[in-house]
C-alpha cells in the first residue's frame, strides 16, 4: 500500500531544477524524491550501532552501581534494556525491579552444563571428550534461543542488553564461551550487548585465551568501585620492550 508524501520547504529553483534532471531521465519528481530516501533509510540503518563490550568486574558491589547508572542511561536513550543470567541472583533481582526484560530461556541451561561437569570423573577419556561435544552445541542453541527471544521482544527498537550467562558458561569451559563469543560477534543484534565477567572466572585461564575473548569484543571495560577503565588491547613486536 503507497502513501502520499508531502515536501515542504522546496523553492522554485530546486522544484526547476528537480523538473530538469527528472525529463532529461525520463522519470518523475516523485521517482527522484523516492529514491532518495530509499538511500537515505538504507544509509541510517547500515549506521545503526551493533556493539559487543566486555565488562570485568571482582566484587557484585561495583557491577550493581554500574547496572544502575546504565539504567539511567538507557532510560534516557530510549533504549530496550534486557538481560539474560542466572535465576536467584543479586543482579537479576535488581534488574527486574528496575523493569528490565528478562530475556533468559527457562530452563537455565547452564545450570545442567555445570552438573554434568561434575559429574565426570577426574580422568578424561576419549569417549568422555566426545560426549562434551553435543552438549557445546546444545549451548549455542540455547543463547540463539535466547538472542532471539530478546530480538522478538524489543519490537524493532535498539537494546541495551547485559549478559551473565556467559560467565557461567566460562566457569565450567572459558574454551566454550569463546566459541559462543566469537559467533555472535559475527552477527550482532542492533544496539549494546555488555558481556559481563567476573575476573575470578579468568584467574586460572591460560593467557591466549584471555586474549581471543578481549579480541571478540568491540571494547574492554574495567570496574574498580564506582570507576570505570577502558583496557585498550595492541599487539606489539618484542623489541617495544627496550624503547621509551
Amino acid at each position: 500500500m503507497t502513501h502520499n508524501l508531502i515536501v515542504r520547504g522546496f523553492d522554485d529553483d530546486i522544484h526547476i531544477q528537480l523538473g530538469e534532471v527528472a525529463n532529461q531521465r525520463g522519470v518523475s519528481i516523485n521517482s527522484i524524491i523516492k529514491d532518495a530516501v530509499d538511500k537515505w533509510l538504507k544509509e541510517q540503518q547500515s549506521q545503526v550501532p551493533r556493539k559487543h563490550y566486555l565488562i570485568l568486574y571482582s566484587d557484585d558491589e561495583s557491577m550493581l552501581g554500574l547496572l544502575k547508572s546504565i539504567d539511567r542511561l538507557a532510560n534516557e536513550g530510549d533504549l530496550f534494556r534486557c538481560f539474560f543470567g542466572p535465576p536467584n541472583s543479586v543482579f537479576t533481582e535488581l534488574l527486574s525491579k528496575l523493569k528490565w526484560y528478562n530475556g533468559t530461556v527457562e530452563p537455565y541451561y547452564s545450570s545442567n552444563v555445570q552438573q554434568r561437569k561434575r559429574q565426570q570423573t577426574q580422568t578424561q577419556t576419549q569417549m568422555q571428550m566426545q560426549m562434551q561435544t553435543p552438549s557445546q552445541k546444545d549451548l549455542m542453541k540455547y543463547c540463539v534461543r535466547v538472542m532471539d527471544n530478546i530480538t522478538k521482544n524489543s519490537n524493532g527498537k535498539q537494546v541495551c542488553c547485559i549478559d551473565f550467562l556467559m560467565n557461567d558458561i566460562a566457569k565450567s569451559s572459558l574454551e566454550c564461551a569463546l566459541t559462543i563469543e566469537e559467533a555472535y560477534d559475527n552477527s550482532k543484534i542492533p544496539g549494546l550487548v555488555y558481556c559481563a565477567y567476573k575476573t575470578q572466572t579468568l584467574l586460572n585461564s591460560e593467557i591466549k585465551d584471555m586474549i581471543e575473548l578481549f579480541e571478540a569484543h568491540d571494547q574492554i571495560f574495567i570496574l574498580k568501585n564506582d570507576e570505570v577503565y577502558k583496557l585498550h588491547l595492541t599487539k606489539e613486536n618484542v623489541h617495544k620492550l627496550f624503547l621509551n
